[in-house]
Formats: structure tokens, C-alpha cells, sequence
């Protein structure tokens, strides 16, 4: 039935019960419909049950008190028990209605739940105020009912299974779990430093014939770079072929019948050791000392594999000691330059797993290891530089190619860790929220160590097992505030009273 509908019957019934009243007063007799004579005859309110929760207006206005008081014009408070706590003015009815009604009209948030006694009433906003009676703030919202089981012990903080279960608070067991995490940085290729061969003479001399070896030429160990002539290489030789001729030289100790003789003495440094000296191969001295002959020129052979990064020597041009004619690197083994960020130096350390990847070869992973950390900083990209050594098959991996570098951290040891959300972080303290059970919750200080994996490894403050709230934490971090501040604001007035 509509409800204007139904207001018209009901007056109208209310008009007729009073006419038939007077008219049985007149007559003594009444007779009245079914349904009207109900409305007459149920009780408007059942018998109240419960203790006084509290008085309010008795003209309907949101005023309410927690003891009993009268209005302005005398007229005394009502009083509203636990029966009928169902909203703001509105008194528990009874059979169907009465349940239709609970149904339809949720219980409002700021009245108080049956046999729990309200401590007071907070802002719904959260502002330190608080209130001893119901009230409204300046937007009309109903001041929050603040229960007294609710309010912690100082170590604890407790919240009704109600505000547990709208606030969606998740809880998760405390366990052992390997901790890993996957370090990303931009790098670049560059050549093995210690790979790096010069090519230079230690004696003056002339380039009489250079092979076909050009910049980015590979060698072979062995393979002829270019032919010298010089008269140093003569007079050398040829003290070699007399010291091997006549015993006269760092070997001479053998023959002592040679070195009795009073004019003659041998050398400090022998033929063979200047040789050496001069960076001549040990073949060529070989074959002088075997030969008794000496060549006027050298052929010069490059000392290992590599690459041809730089050819100065040219036919006929004159070379000095010292001077470089060649530059040969070894690209078997490659560098990657990688710059770590600040905030992730601390997890690297030498020989851990590396894997990069570069444009040039989409989906090919080349496998290495951290081998130095650099023990500085580069202020303007706040980076540290590491290096990474990887071998390099094929010679896929090019001087000067970028790369995505993917380094694996962590240890191989499970640890006691908690999920990264259960961490409350105010920058200078870390905090868990400890799940003591019957809504009851227990900060917790904690020192955390290395991160991975959704999950941060916990040195001190919990153990193997405890149970911390992974979701919802910061409401209970902010309720366990406002607790706090509202137990300061009521302490300050009954201070103040006591003095």
C-alpha cells in the first residue's frame, strides 16, 4: 500500500474510532471494522527491555544525553532502552512490522550496538573531537560510537570484528622463504682491457714490408704482421754467435780454464738476454745461436687472436723505439659497463648470476657474472658503474653495443620475510601489525633486510609463525592514532577536573 494511501486510511480511522467513541458514549455501544479496531487496540510501543541507553528530545529533535535532562519548556527526556535502540527517534515495533521495519531501516552507525556500553562518540572524519552524547558534525554526518572494548591497552589495539570485516583486513602467516630479486640497468659492450695487445718496437728500425693486415683484420697467434731491418738487431746477433763460439759469456762458469785467464772477464748481460730484451721471439734467437748466423731483418707475429683495431706501420717508414704500429684485442671475452642505480648497490656483489640481452640479437640471453662493483659514484645519474665479464661466442657481441642487463640477487638460505604491504614505513621507523587474535592487534618495531618478490626479509621484530595484517594495516595504523588522541583529549578534561 502506498504510504499517502495509507496515512489517508489511518486518519480516517483515527477520525471514526473518536466519532464512534463519542457516539458510544452516548449509546454504549461501539462497533467498528476489523481492521480499524486493531489500529485502536495495539499497543503503540511493546514494554521496554534493557537498561537506558540513553534520553532523547521528546518532540523528535536528533537531541539526545546520557543522563536524564528536561527541555527548556520543562518537558522531561525519554528515556530509550536497549529494545528500543533502532534509530534516531524511531521506537521498536512489534510482530511483522515490527520486523519489516528492522529489514528495511539499517541500524544507523552512530547509535550503539546491544549490550556493548559506548565510551563516547567520535568525529566521523577522524578530527580530534570527541563527544559524550550522539551528534552530527557541520555536514550532518552522525558522530561514530566509540565502544569500550574497543579501546586499546597501549600495547594493543582493538577493533570490533565489524570494522574488521567492512575494512577488508587480511592476515597472513609469518614463514621462511628464499629471498630474490632481479636487478635491472642499461650497460654497454666494451672491450677486456687485459686483452688488449700494443704492438711497438724497443729498438730504432725500418718497416721494410708490412702483411695484408688491415684495421678490424682477424689474426691468428702467429700470423706475420710485418718485416724489420735494423743494425741494432746485427751487432746483437753477432755477439750471440761468438759467446756460443767461445764459451764467453753468462755460461763461461763451465769452463774455468778459460776465466783463469787475467784479461778476461765476462759480461753482466750476455747476448741472448739483450736479445730477449729487444722483444725478439725466442725462435729467432734460437736460430741464430743454432745457425751461427744473423739474419738482418726480423719478421714480427702476432702475439695471440684478436682483432686489428689500429694499423700505423707503413712500408718503409722509419719506427723508433716505443712507437705503436699495431692495436689487437681479443673479443673472445667482453665487457658489459652496467649503471646500477643508487638504492641497489647494496644487494650486488662479485659473482653473482647475470643475463643480458641486446637489440641486435632479439631473444638470445649471453650468461656472465658481476666481477667488479666500482667504488664510486656518479653524482649526476646517481649510479654506480659494475662490470660484468661474459664470454663471447661467435663474436656476436660488439665495442660500444648497448645491453639489458637482468642480475639475480639474493642467497640460496630461506629467511624469515613478511609480504612488502604488512610493512607500515614512516621513513624513520618500520612497523607490522601483529594479529594477537579476537580483534586485537599489536605493533610490532621491525628491522628489515633485502627485498624480493613481493616480499621483504625481517632481521628483528618477528618470528617464524606469528600471523601480521597484510591488508588493511594503515586503517588500523590510523584508528590506533585516533585512539590515541582521543584518549589524550578525554585525559586533559578529567585532569583539569581533578585539580
Amino acid at each position: 500500500m502506498k504510504p499517502l494511501l495509507k496515512g489517508v486510511l489511518t486518519v480516517a480511522a483515527i477520525l471514526a474510532a473518536a466519532g464512534a467513541g463519542l457516539w458510544a458514549g452516548q449509546t454504549g455501544i461501539v462497533k467498528l471494522p476489523g481492521h480499524v479496531a486493531s489500529l485502536i487496540t495495539e499497543p503503540a510501543n511493546p514494554a521496554s527491555q534493557g537498561p537506558v541507553i540513553y534520553y532523547r528530545d521528546p518532540s523528535g529533535k536528533p537531541l539526545y544525553s546520557l543522563t536524564p535532562k528536561t527541555t527548556p519548556d520543562g518537558k522531561a527526556y525519554v528515556a530509550v532502552h536497549a529494545s528500543e535502540d533502532i534509530g534516531f527517534g524511531k521506537p521498536r515495533t512489534t510482530g511483522d512490522a515490527a520486523n519489516a521495519t528492522a529489514e528495511a531501516e539499517p541500524q544507523d552507525a552512530s547509535l550503539p550496538e546491544q549490550g556493548r556500553k559506548i565510551i563516547h562518540y567520535r568525529n566521523p572524519m577522524g578530527l580530534p573531537d570527541i563527544s559524550p552524547v550522539p551528534k552530527k558534525d557541520s555536514m550532518g554526518m552522525d558522530y561514530i560510537p566509540v565502544y569500550e572494548d574497543e579501546v586499546d591497552d597501549g600495547d594493543t589495539v582493538k577493533i570490533s570484528p565489524g570494522k574488521i570485516q567492512r575494512t577488508g583486513v587480511k592476515t597472513e602467516a609469518v614463514s621462511k622463504r628464499q629471498i630474490s630479486r632481479d636487478i635491472r640497468a642499461p650497460g654497454v659492450v666494451e672491450l677486456d682491457e687485459r686483452r688488449i695487445t700494443v704492438i711497438a718496437l724497443r729498438f730504432d728500425g725500418y718497416i721494410e714490408k708490412v702483411a695484408d693486415v688491415t684495421t678490424g683484420t682477424h689474426l691468428k697467434k702467429g700470423a706475420p704482421l710485418m718485416t724489420i731491418y735494423a743494425p741494432e738487431l746485427l751487432s746483437a746477433g753477432a755477439r750471440l754467435v761468438i759467446e756460443e763460439q767461445t764459451g764467453w759469456g753468462p755460461t763461461a762458469g763451465k769452463n774455468r780454464d778459460f776465466l783463469k785467464a787475467d784479461n778476461l772477464r765476462a759480461p753482466v748481460i750476455g747476448a741472448r738476454r739483450r736479445l730477449e730484451n729487444m722483444g725478439l721471439p725466442i725462435e729467432f734467437i734460437d736460430n741464430i745461436a743454432r745457425t751461427r748466423e744473423v739474419p738482418d731483418t726480423v719478421v714480427w707475429r702476432a702475439p695471440g687472436d684478436g682483432i686489428v683495431l689500429e694499423r700505423r706501420a707503413v712500408e718503409g717508414m722509419r719506427a723508433a723505439a716505443g712507437d705503436v704500429l699495431f692495436r689487437i684485442a681479443d673479443h673472445s671475452v667482453v665487457w658489459i659497463m652496467a649503471d646500477v642505480a643508487e638504492g641497489d648497490i647494496g644487494a650486488l656483489k662479485p659473482g653473482q648470476s647475470v643475463k643480458v640481452t641486446t637489440r641486435a640479437h632479439p631473444g638470445r640471453v649471453f650468461n656472465g657474472k658481476v666481477a667488479v662493483i666500482y667504488p664510486h659514484l656518479m653524482k649526476e645519474t646517481r649510479t654506480a658503474r659494475v662490470r660484468i665479464e661474459l664470454p663471447n661466442p661467435n663474436l656476436a657481441l660488439l665495442p660500444g653495443m648497448y645491453a639489458d642487463v637482468d642480475i639475480a640477487t639474493g642467497s640460496d638460505e630461506p629467511v624469515v620475510a613478511v609480504p612488502q604491504s604488512a610493512v607500515v614505513d614512516s621513513g624513520a621507523q618500520q612497523v607490522v601489525l601483529l594479529d594477537r587474535g579476537e580483534g586485537r592487534f599489536e605493533p610490532r618495531d621491525v628491522k628489515l633486510g633485502r627485498k624480493g618478490d613481493g616480499y621483504v626479509e625481517v632481521l628483528n621484530g618477528v618470528n617464524d609463525g606469528d600471523r601480521v595484517v597484510v591488508d588493511g594495516n594503515f586503517l588500523i595504523d590510523a584508528e590506533s592514532n585516533l585512539q590515541s588522541a582521543l584518549r589524550g583529549l578525554s585525559a586533559a578534561p578529567a585532569k583539569a577536573a581533578s585539580q
